[in-house]
């Protein structure tokens, strides 16, 4: 384990400036493995599909409930802040995550679809609390005028765990290679459960490594002596109420961006890979097709240190107004073309994706003061557009086909436009 310094508790004034570069890298770590934990879900919907023998609905439940977590747990992370702080939120958080990874050990002895579901939602509730506590403590860990792009950075980091965690799967959970449907189905019904218990098993070491390091660095940051910030830490006595978050405009308006981009992002990435496998677009197979997806994700890693860069002498309501827009026109030509162009296009679309999410973040919770937690738990619980409109989308996919229904994600970034130019202003 490396070595994590220990500093003498502070009490400071963001406003007034400072050196907050080691702060800044711990917290950092956690965007970095809340990614990565995040991320692995791609790697088990098609792992427990194959040993349940779950349709795409059933399976999609894995998404359902990680994201409904982000919903229903926003709120009482934002309360649980408001009792212990900013720091001790995240201590909290990693060791609630860390229960969760744990569970997937029971999960997959007793081979229960339910518990892998109970695990899933336990370790999404740690990592909400991980982002309602962190998201708002980077965003005034130094000067309100380069909030976004500190976020940015961070959130860069957390697009390294997103690429590094399907490798990590792959090699560790995707380890075998799985029975046929018709073949599973074959098999007496006593070596059918055996093969289950033994394929579910694949994912217990994995995830209690993982949890075993959740617990470690739980402990670190317990350890580490973060500095408490003034304008947001001396609010705690006498938070404001929820109500009182709602009446700002840019808030309520960030919060629904939030939603739709969340949405858009979560659902082009689930759709890429039987996009690219239409005939009129790449004729793609499925394990080339997901090479490519990386690309799209990539792309967002790349985008989000440049934006970090660009948000130092950029408006970041305008850059975000820019950004979507681009994302907008490139969804659109995705729609109205085939061949190369509508997947490059498509693909082109994670580079503009980077800045989103961490700067309508740092637009919406602005100004915010002692309503800081609350604007942070509003904003989180939007996260849940990411259950919401892929399921839209599937939708539309089966009405009018899967190219089409890429006008979903498209309606969305225009709303993101609008929020960028006009709706982050304070009223």
């Amino acid at each position: 384990m490396a070595f994590i310094p220990t500093t003498t508790q502070t009490h400071i004034d963001p406003s007034q400036g400072g050196n907050y570069k080691v702060p800044l890298a711990v917290v950092t770590m956690l965007f970095f493995m809340w990614g990565f934990l995040t991320c692995l879900n791609d790697i088990l919907v098609p792992h427990l599909k194959a040993v349940f023998d779950l349709n795409y609905t059933q399976v999609m439940l894995v998404q359902f409930t990680f994201f409904t977590a982000y919903f229903l747990m926003s709120i009482p992370s934002g309360k649980i802040i408001n009792i212990f702080g900013y720091h001790k939120g995240i201590v909290i958080g990693l060791l609630t995550a860390g229960a969760g990874t744990f569970l997937f050990y029971p999960a997959a002895s007793f081979t229960s679809y339910p518990l892998f579901l109970a695990a899933l939602f336990v370790l999404a509730s740690g990592i909400t609390l991980l982002q309602v506590a962190a998201n708002p403590y980077v965003a005034v860990l130094g000067r309100s005028d380069t909030a976004s792009s500190r976020l940015n950075l961070t959130q860069a980091f957390n697009s390294l765990g997103t690429t590094i965690a399907p490798y990590f799967g792959g090699l560790f959970i995707l380890t075998t290679t799985m029975l046929s449907l018709e073949d599973m189905r074959a098999l007496p019904p006593e070596k059918l459960q055996a093969y289950k218990l033994l394929e579910a098993s694949s994912v217990q070491i994995p995830y209690v490594a993982l949890g075993i390091s959740l617990v470690i660095l739980a402990f670190a940051m317990a350890k580490f002596k973060l500095p408490v910030i003034a304008s947001v830490e001396d609010h705690h006595a006498k938070a404001g109420k929820l109500t009182d978050a709602l009446k700002h405009r840019h808030l309520v308006l960030g919060a629904v961006g939030i939603f739709v981009y969340v949405g858009a992002e979560v659902s082009i990435g689930s759709f890429l890979v039987n996009f690219l496998g239409q005939p009129d677009i790449a004729g793609l197979k499925e394990a080339a097709a997901a090479g490519f997806v990386s690309y799209y994700w990539g792309g967002a890693m790349i985008g989000r240190f440049v934006g970090s860069a660009l948000l130092q002498k950029v408006n970041a309501g305008k850059l975000l107004g820019i950004f979507a827009l681009v994302s907008c026109a490139l969804v659109f030509t995705t729609v109205f073309t085939t061949g190369h162009v509508a997947m490059w296009t498509i693909l082109s679309v994670g580079l503009f994706n980077s800045i989103m999410f961490p700067t309508i973040f740092t637009l919406g919770i602005d100004g915010l003061g002692k309503l800081t937690s609350q604007g942070s738990s509003v904003l989180i619980m939007a996260i849940v557009g990411g259950a919401i409109i892929p399921l839209a989308q599937g939708a539309m996919a089966d009405a009018i086909g899967i190219h089409t229904a890429f006008i979903l994600p498209a309606i969305c970034y225009l709303y993101i436009v609008f929020y960028g130019f006009i709706g982050s202003r304070h009223a």
